[in-house]
């Protein structure tokens, strides 16, 4: 339909030089159910853009994840598989049983706190709806400062003629449905009825569960890149983390010396510059929260989020810079999106239901802080807004519904925005 040829495979390897041949290539392989023989192929590019989202790092925690001990909801198996999981445990308290839940974040330093918050209050929905809340004990933990950091570090909302942080907002909400929760803390071992835990201020601390949703750190996915001499140069593309280098500032910088202007423009890759990396695949320049280790060195503190609305929109961006470069036959990117100057709405389900559903409703701007430009909270209080109730829940379910009409390129797909 809209003149895409797709391959269901898996990129190995980059040649952005080619071999002595060729021109790009990618070394491909494909994961559908043709022979092992045919399995592997190369593909040629004149452009590239690196759109992978992330590699699940479960193994950065000892026993964290559904191979282990702990479930997620990072992919449709695993959603499916948590979601199995969670009609077991109702069956158990609706015989008597009173179950502990543990959701958040599986590592120090996990990114993407959003997922596991809309997680929680959902679980805490759906029980009241099945009539088993009296028996659950609900617990979040995250690597957090503070509930509404987000890895953002943190918001602010004006309301009723007061400004006030988001760790209010989520409080208040975490409170109402009887949540309690553990911040600043890093998972070291996930066992089958609990995690042991390191908090900010160097304690090493156990909580007990029957049932955890916890999410695993980011990393790029595991790319090698080769010049056409066959030579290594894996490290000129990506960072050790795996994610791809772009048009940031990588200088190694005290927090204090952090500046918006840190932060990629335009997401080409400064060596080769028919690439670019979007979303989670390009390297962030650093944290957006505050770097924090525990005394013993370990960091707690979560990464920048990139997912979402970002993601949509430097996807946009570079598509429209790869057009002008087509057009006009240059390699200067005409579009930017930095996450400096890059706003975001996020709608958090707080629980389904037309009737009985609710849904926080946020906004952003800028993504990344600007205290030069916003003195006071680093965002602007017009454009950063807060709210939750059911017309959150419509707009999430419409929104739903849009996003998949946009997939399938139907008419009109290209005015629907991000």
């Amino acid at each position: 339909k809209l003149g895409v040829e797709y391959h269901q495979a898996a990129v190995t390897a980059l040649h952005p030089e080619g071999d002595v041949s060729s021109q790009p290539f990618v070394e491909i392989e494909y994961t559908d159910s043709r022979p092992p023989s045919q399995r592997k192929a190369r593909l040629n590019y004149d452009f590239l853009v690196n759109a992978t989202g992330p590699r699940l790092k479960f193994e950065a925690t000892r026993g964290l994840g559904p191979a282990e001990n702990s479930y997620s909801v990072c992919t449709f198996d695993h959603a499916t598989e948590t979601s199995r999981a969670l009609d077991e445990e109702v069956e158990r308290m609706k015989r008597g049983e009173n179950r502990t839940f543990l959701v958040g974040t599986g590592h120090g330093t996990c990114t993407c706190q959003g997922a596991a918050f809309e997680y929680i209050l959902n679980l805490e929905h759906e029980l009241e709806q099945r009539g088993v809340r009296h028996r659950a004990n609900i617990h979040w933990i995250s690597n957090e400062e503070a509930l509404g950091d987000f890895g953002m570090g943190g918001l602010h909302i004006k309301r009723g003629g007061y400004v006030v942080h988001a760790r209010t907002f989520a409080e208040s909400l975490f409170a109402e449905r009887g949540i309690n929760w553990t911040v600043q803390a890093a998972p070291t071992e996930v066992q089958k009825d609990g995690v042991y835990f390191e908090t900010l201020g160097g304690e090493s601390l156990h909580q007990k569960f029957d049932f955890a949703m916890l999410l695993p750190p980011f990393s790029g996915v595991p790319l090698k890149a080769f010049n056409a001499k066959g030579k290594d140069i894996t490290g000129d593309l990506f960072m050790p983390n795996g994610f791809m280098k772009v048009d940031a500032d990588y200088s190694p910088k005290k927090w204090e010396d952090w500046k918006p202007a840190d932060w990629p423009r335009t997401y080409q890759n400064p060596l080769y510059r028919n690439i670019f990396a979007v979303g989670i695949a390009f390297a962030p320049p650093h944290a957006i929260a505050r770097p924090r280790n525990s005394p013993s060195g370990t960091p707690i503190f979560p990464t920048p989020p990139r997912t979402g609305m970002p993601s949509a929109v430097m996807g946009n961006a570079v598509a429209h810079s790869i057009a002008t470069m087509i057009k006009k036959g240059t390699d200067r990117p005409s579009h930017g999106a930095p996450m400096s100057e890059l706003g975001a709405a996020c709608i958090a389900s707080a629980g389904a239901g037309l009737l009985s559903g609710s849904a926080a409703s946020l906004t952003v701007y800028p993504l990344v802080p600007d205290f030069e430009k916003y003195p006071e909270t680093g965002r602007s209080l017009r454009y950063t807004t807060g709210e939750i109730g059911l017309a959150g829940h419509w707009l999430k379910y419409f929104l739903h519904y849009l996003f998949m009409y946009k997939a399938r390129g139907k008419a009109g797909w290209a005015w629907i925005p991000e």
